[in-house]
């Protein structure tokens, strides 16, 4: 639903809910409804199933089954050798996948614990879990939205959304409808996502969607889906198919051919199958195993994790990657490197300290005091400039704390610039 394009009487009838919040029945009803406001993991691989899964091959199936015959045929060179293929076939798939799947856990470590709520009108904390779509949440800096909201109140309220848009600058959000269908989510001004984080004032929304139904879920659910097979293993299947056929088709002419000119049958048999063992080319999935294992080792070296390795074959086959660049390719963090001060320029590693003349210690006591950023025990939060230069402001020990703001006036893009 385009819930941007609703007022907000028409989101509390749609929601039925009020400015007040749900009552505490009301609400655990719907949560027995709707689930908790948790992203569901999808099925999670054993150890033994990632090692398991890298016999579904075609190519190892029919690997294996030439194995068993030439086991049966009393033939122990070929089934050791075989074996020896297989299993170092898997082990190397095996380290690679499992490397891979603890690494990628990026979505559920963006999960958060409490939230800020009106139930019935009385302001409480609860576990995020309990969540209800007609909630209503209470938004702060430093605070992490919870689920998707339709914002009903912002006071130069503030959201960091790179990690669903890219964009390193905080988006401001209002509270008056916009009158565009289909809007990216980077342009509903008027809407807050689960997994982003309020840098600046204070706001109010209503629960709008929750767990999987929020537009982080829905990115969990395209990662959970069912896996394409690449062009590699596509065609290595193929090539398994057609390769089964055209020995089986031999070995059944080889065999009719001896039989018609009275050759013994149990010799024909034991015969026809040490051809098909000896058609199979044991040695080719190792080989490509192997040369995708070197090719995502090299790729990890350049910060590349390759999840299954069949997909550097694929990788290997792109012309262009177009990718937004703030929070994918970068990390959404800046730093000070140059500033200019009455007409002096002075580069990071060179910094004057704030005793050295008035325009300095100015410039410097601008940094701490014109600045929203909090310091939450080692970690910063707020906006990525005022952090910042609230760390400019930290290196050279000008404390906060000693004075106490007493009025602001906030930055707007006509000003440009705070004032404290």
């Amino acid at each position: 639903m385009n819930w941007h394009r609703l007022s907000l009487d028409e989101v509390f009838n749609t929601l039925g809910s009020t400015s007040k919040g749900l009552s505490t029945g009301e609400a655990e009803e719907r949560l027995l409804r709707n689930g908790p406001n948790m992203l569901v993991e999808g099925r999670k691989k054993t150890i033994a199933g990632i090692f398991l899964s890298q016999f579904t091959d075609v190519m190892i199936l029919i690997l294996v089954a030439a194995a068993v015959v030439s086991a049966l045929i009393g033939d122990l060179t070929d089934t050791i050798v075989i074996l020896v293929i297989v299993i170092l076939n898997a082990v190397l798939g095996f380290f690679q996948e499992y490397r891979a799947e603890k690494a990628i856990q990026v979505l559920k470590q963006m999960s958060i614990t409490q939230a800020k709520l009106l139930r019935s009108g009385i302001r409480t904390w609860l576990p995020a879990t309990q969540l209800v779509p007609g909630d209503i949440v209470l938004l702060e800096s430093g605070d992490a939205v919870p689920a998707d909201l339709r914002i009903t109140e912002s006071i130069n309220l503030k959201i960091e959304e790179a990690a669903l848009t890219g964009e390193s600058v905080a988006a401001e959000k209002i509270s008056s409808v916009l009158e565009t269908d289909n809007l990216p989510i980077g342009d509903r001004a008027n809407m807050a996502f689960k997994g982003t984080f309020v840098t600046y004032g204070r706001g109010t929304g209503i629960v709008t969607a929750t767990g999987m139904q929020t537009e982080l879920g829905q990115i969990a659910r395209l990662l959970q889906d069912n896996e394409v097979q690449t062009v590699l293993q596509q065609r290595m299947a193929l090539f398994g198919k057609t390769l089964s056929v055209l020995v089986l088709f031999l070995c059944l002419l080889f065999f009719i051919a001896g039989w018609l000119r009275g050759e013994d049958v149990y010799k024909m048999i034991i015969t026809s199958i040490s051809l098909a063992v000896a058609a199979i080319p044991e040695a080719l999935p190792a080989v490509i195993t192997i040369s995708l294992a070197l090719a995502a080792k090299r790729m990890i070296r350049y910060n590349s994790l390759i999840r299954k390795l069949p997909a550097v074959e694929s990788l290997g086959s792109v012309a262009y990657i177009c990718t937004d660049k703030t929070g994918t390719l970068t990390k959404n963090k800046m730093h000070v490197e140059l500033i200019h001060v009455n007409g002096k320029s002075y580069d990071r590693k060179n910094l004057p300290s704030p005793q050295s003349n008035e325009h300095v210690s100015l410039l410097y006591h601008a940094f701490a005091l014109n600045n929203d950023a909090q310091l939450d025990g080692n970690a910063m939060k707020g906006d990525s400039t005022e952090i910042a230069l609230l760390e400019v402001a930290m290196e050279q020990h000008m404390l906060t704390g000693k004075m106490e703001r007493l009025a602001e006036i906030p930055f707007d893009a006509e000003r440009k610039l705070m004032t404290t």
